[in-house]
């Protein structure tokens, strides 16, 4: 009886547990249908509310193609660079102990912490025409704010935590017992770091390098500030949608948006694989 009793029991809770379980993937799968899948659906239909027709002139204005060659020239410089800061900084913050090590942490975590919109508003203080390098830079005929650089200065700053800050634990939980028995044998730094510690890392890397990639394409609040809104010259993808939206123009705001949605899709995508080849071992 007390067998049969238990059983019984057994069964109570396990029919308990998957109906809390389909529970709460359904409550999951309608919360992203709501916040993700509709949006997306919306900037598609929006995008191609006059047909395919509109849809592919729309790209054919040379402010969006302007504005598509921008955001790909900032995020081919920005990735790069955020990618040989954050392999340093990890580098540096894993494998060695320094004085102000703790504050080259808090430094790098500072763009999670600051708006965008501030971080923006810093660069013009210090580029703009009366800011503290200004008299300078308009000496030597230099423009940053209202310039391609200052939105490659401004996108730098939002993404650079986002490399470093997928490799350093990732270096800490790995030690550096490898690296020093390289060195022992006579490798270089150069050596170690590209067939010892490279090979341990990169699914690690492209993870930060894929995130940063997407972070600098859609970049809107920082670039805002320091761009102008100059059309055909320091509009990226994000605010050429927002004046082509405020210009009722909305077929072509949603296929530039619908373009970066796209992006963000294969974003998605990328870091998908990437998790699932990292959490095989990195085979």
């Amino acid at each position: 009886m007390a067998g049969a009793a238990h059983r019984t029991e057994e069964r109570r809770l396990t029919r308990r547990a998957r109906v809390v379980r389909a529970t709460l993937i359904g409550v999951s799968l309608a919360f992203l249908g709501l916040l993700l899948a509709a949006p997306l659906g919306a900037v598609l239909a929006q995008a191609l509310a006059k047909g395919w027709a509109a849809y592919t002139e729309s790209f054919s204005d040379p402010d969006t193609r302007a504005a598509i060659r921008l955001t790909l020239l900032t995020a081919a410089i920005v990735v790069p660079v955020n990618t040989v800061f954050g392999i340093c900084a990890s580098w540096a913050i894993a494998k060695f102990e320094f004085k102000g090590k703790s504050l080259l942490i808090t430094l790098i975590d500072l763009p999670f912490a600051v708006s965008p919109v501030i971080a923006g508003l810093v660069f013009v203080l210090l580029f703009g025409s009366q800011g503290w390098f200004g008299p300078w830079l308009q000496e030597r005929d230099i423009q940053v704010i209202f310039a391609v650089p200052g939105i490659v200065l401004a996108t730098l700053f939002i993404t650079f935590p986002y490399v470093a800050r997928e490799l350093i634990p990732l270096m800490q939980q790995q030690g550096s017992d490898e690296e020093e028995a390289a060195i022992t044998l006579g490798a270089s730094a150069w050596v170690t770091f590209l067939r010892v510690t490279l090979p341990k890392i990169r699914w690690g890397l492209l993870y930060g390098i894929i995130l940063c990639n997407a972070r600098a394409m859609g970049e809107f609040g920082a670039v805002s500030v320091v761009s102008g809104h100059i059309r055909g010259l320091t509009t990226t993808m994000p605010l050429q949608v927002e004046i082509l939206y405020n210009e009722y123009n909305f077929v072509a705001a949603f296929a530039v948006a619908s373009l970066l949605a796209v992006l963000a899709i294969l974003t998605l995508v990328l870091k998908t694989l990437v998790e699932w080849r990292a959490g095989r071992g990195g085979a």
